[in-house]
């Protein structure tokens, strides 16, 4: 399938590892982006040696850990300040550190340079506003009025996925946990070099981003999914760190600018079903959307993008390659998603009692394994 024509649909971390993958096996690629500022989401993501391995693959290794920090462990401690465990990650290869933490906009910076790099096209403020799959070939409408015709489209565009709910319509919706997370940037001091992990029923996490800067996490309940406007917003956080672990406390004092807090909700969804019809295949959050507690949803996005991308180059039909891709991504994802999720429910209380500690182990055993 060599020279077929893709659009992509969302520019997100998703979309953009699709497009770089599918450049690099020759494809034509046009990426579609709703917002037209291009703006990034959120403060800082983790990713384990699994995603870094899938980004060298891209051919991203140098500039993604350049722009970022590479740590070695987890350091797990208790509601109290009590140092629990130190959890050493693996290295898939001698080469590859084992967890980097990077902030969203430089992530999104080296994404969308080598993304307009690669040749693909880029088109911002733009939606697929309706498509025709007639068995040869999509044609799709878009939303400034222009249209196109593409041998593929992907739907990388996220939790809210109107591409799935066109292709699917009887599919599942995203479903809330329950439970929420605050995201604030500090400093970073030098002593933090790992990831530090404050387990319990509400979960604290403090992970370096770059030289200078670190993140703090926080995951709450939220009984009812509330939402928040936007002054007031370091004043909640506060209020939901009170009584924090004693090495905490300074930090959560300089929680005061409303701007810097990123608060989301936290759903799941899990496609049981299939990933694709015709010729429009799903990736990502819009199949397998996890919560953050194993830190892996951006990196399953990633992991896809570089599976889909040699289906498609070595199958015959697109149908071929969508159904091989979607029975080497399915276990790994699905394990995740629900791994993820029993963390959040132990947490709430509202689902058996979970060892942190174990589970991420486990996790970074199955993550270690080719994709």
């Amino acid at each position: 399938m060599d020279h077929a024509s893709v659009l992509v649909i969302g520019g997100g971390i998703g979309g953009l590892t699709a497009a770089i993958a599918l450049r690099q096996k020759g494809f034509e690629v046009e990426v579609i982006e709703k917002d037209p500022d291009w703006a990034v989401y959120g403060v800082g993501i983790l990713q384990q040696a699994n995603v870094i391995r899938a980004m060298s693959q891209l051919g991203l290794f140098e500039d993604y850990v350049g722009a970022g920090f590479c740590f070695d462990a987890v350091e797990i401690y208790a509601p109290t300040g009590q140092h629990l465990s130190t959890i050493q990650s693996p290295r898939v290869l001698a080469d590859y550190p084992p967890n980097i933490g990077i902030s969203r906009r430089a992530l999104h910076k080296v994404l969308g340079e080598r993304t307009l790099a690669s040749g693909a096209k880029v088109r911002l403020g733009v939606t697929a506003a309706q498509w025709q799959d007639d068995g040869d070939g999509v044609t799709v409408q878009f939303s400034d009025g222009s249209s196109g015709r593409f041998d593929l489209v992907i739907g990388a565009d996220g939790l809210s996925s109107q591409t799935r709910q066109q292709l699917f319509a009887d599919a599942p919706q995203p479903e809330f946990t329950g439970q929420g997370v605050w995201r604030y940037n500090f400093p970073r001091p030098p002593e933090l070099v790992n990831l530090h992990n404050y387990v319990g029923p509400r979960g604290i996490g403090l992970a370096p981003l770059s030289q200078t800067l670190m993140y703090m996490f926080l995951t709450t309940p939220e009984p009812g999914n509330p939402r928040f406007e936007r002054a007031g917003l370091a004043a909640a956080m506060r209020a939901r760190l009170a009584n924090p672990p004693p090495a905490l406390a300074p930090l959560v004092e300089q929680i005061t600018d409303d701007a810097e807090v990123v608060y989301r909700p936290l759903d799941w969804l899990f496609l049981t079903g299939d990933w694709h019809k015709g010729r429009v295949v799903l990736l990502g959050d819009a199949i397998h959307a996890t919560t953050p507690h194993l830190g892996q949803g951006a990196g399953m996005a990633i992991e896809d993008s570089v599976v889909l991308a040699e289906e498609l180059a070595r199958a015959a039909t697109p149908q071929a390659a969508f159904v091989a891709y979607r029975a080497r991504r399915f276990e790994r994802c699905r394990w995740l998603v629900e791994a993820s999720r029993s963390i959040c429910y132990s947490q709430l209380g509202i689902g058996p009692p979970q060892d942190h500690a174990t589970v991420a182990r486990d996790m970074l055993a199955l993550t270690s394994q080719a994709i």
